[in-house]
């Protein structure tokens, strides 16, 4: 090779190298762990592979609560990340930091993206947005509880799932005892005994629009409905008719994987990793409600977590965050994630597109977040805001399990929840002065 082939020969690798170090760079903080931490490194391969512009590097920051203590410190400290993963209670907390995140529809249509709010499945687009209805995060881990259970035990008992709790106490579950079984565990008394029976009942939640509206919020937790159904569940323990393992999450789901448990409240993101585990044939249906309360029971909202993007970044890094969200959100994107892991696609689009490939014709389950999500909405069912809400699921907990031992009353119990619960919001309201 003469001189003028190796001059051109290392211009063009140096070309190359300038070609590589030009990418912007863009840092995701999330709190993914496990296989579900793989898929979140494997989307991150495919949107880098698919465009020769940005590079998207994620970083698993420990639990839901680590990651967003760690994302705080960072904003303070003027070091945030790009994007930051944040679960439903923090939502208030991040949302409600003056600065602190770019509301994902400007972010998209500042860019030049086409945004619609209409794209997004009804039960996933109101809960991170705010009183208008812009979407301020972008719905990532979204799912929804749901009613699994073990069909083996149904035919043994000759029983089908219960769509009501009065079914549930008077056909099901004596059934389902005598047939050899627990009837029932589920695993978050807040979110799915709570938060979800205010909205599978269209019930108020809260104060200013369920603490969607400006000013201090109330919670409004301390009424019949939920105290009667604590107070059914309770005589349904003693009676050996619902099982209560503590608050820990798979301390509730083994029994059922297990098969010592017919039916689990679990979430719907649960599908992926009881397809792995459960020995024997399951499927899922909705959440029951209660006749007495209502006739016309309304759809539940997510759980999960929202990506947010935060402020203080340059504009091509900015940008590079509307192309991941672009990505994302795009159908196939939502489809493997929803495939991977059991979450539910937040688009139309792609839940069309498990539709049409068949998906649940294969896996029935799988749809039942999803159709749940999308049942008629009540005036009091797109989810609430409130802040410091992660230490009032503690207070929850802590009352439930003192209710649940025989240490204190129902009414006792649900008092103390709303006094302490309405004290941390007065504290947060202070914080937003």
């Amino acid at each position: 090779m003469n001189l003028k082939s190796v001059l051109m020969a290392s211009a063009f690798a140096f070309a190359g190298t300038a070609a590589l170090a030009e990418k912007v760079e863009i840092e995701f903080w999330h709190a993914m762990g496990g296989r579900l931490g793989e898929v979140v490194n494997e989307i991150a391969v495919d949107f880098n592979e698919s465009q020769d512009d940005y590079k998207l590097v994620p970083v698993f920051k420990g639990t839901y609560e680590e990651t967003l203590t760690a994302g705080i410190a960072a904003f303070r400290a003027g070091e945030q990340p790009n994007i930051i993963q944040v679960f439903d209670a923090g939502a208030a907390t991040i949302i409600s930091a003056k600065g602190a995140v770019i509301p994902a529809q400007d972010l998209l249509t500042n860019n030049g993206i086409a945004f619609d709010a209409n794209d997004y499945i009804s039960g996933v687009r109101n809960f991170y947005a705010d009183t208008e209805g812009k979407m301020i995060g972008m719905p990532f881990n979204s799912s929804t509880p749901i009613m699994y259970f073990n069909e083996d035990a149904m035919e043994k008992a000759g029983v089908t799932p219960p769509k009501t709790w009065e079914e549930f106490a008077s056909v099901t579950a004596p059934a389902l005892k005598e047939a050899g079984y627990t009837p029932m565990s589920q695993s978050h008394m807040p979110w799915i005994f709570t938060e979800n029976f205010f909205s599978r009942h269209n019930l108020p939640f809260a104060t200013n629009n369920n603490g969607y509206a400006e000013g201090e919020t109330k919670i409004l937790i301390n009424n019949d409905a939920i105290k009667a159904h604590f107070t059914s569940m309770k005589e349904w323990i003693d009676a050996d008719l619902f099982g209560y393992y503590g608050t820990g999450w798979g301390d509730n789901a083994k029994p059922f994987e297990q098969g010592d448990v017919a039916m689990w409240l679990g979430s719907s993101g649960s599908f992926g990793g009881l397809s792995k585990t459960a020995e024997f044939p399951f499927s899922a249906t909705y959440l029951p409600y209660w006749e007495g309360v209502t006739s016309e029971p309304t759809n539940t909202f997510i759980g999960g977590a929202a990506l947010f993007a935060m402020e203080g970044q340059p504009e091509d890094e900015n940008k590079a965050t509307a192309e991941f969200f672009r990505f994302l959100t795009s159908a196939q994107t939502q489809y493997f994630w929803h495939k991977e892991t059991g979450y539910v696609p937040i688009t139309n689009a792609a839940y069309d597109l498990a539709k049409t490939d068949g998906y649940y014709d294969r896996a029935p389950a799988a749809e039942v977040g999803i159709q749940q999500l999308t049942l008629p909405e009540g005036e009091w069912t797109k989810g609430y805001r409130m802040g410091f809400y992660v230490q009032i699921r503690d207070v929850m907990n802590r009352e439930y399990a003192k209710f649940l031992s025989g240490d204190v009353s129902i009414d006792d119990a649900f008092a103390t929840i709303e006094e302490e619960a309405n004290k941390l919001l007065a504290r947060f309201a202070k914080t937003q002065g």
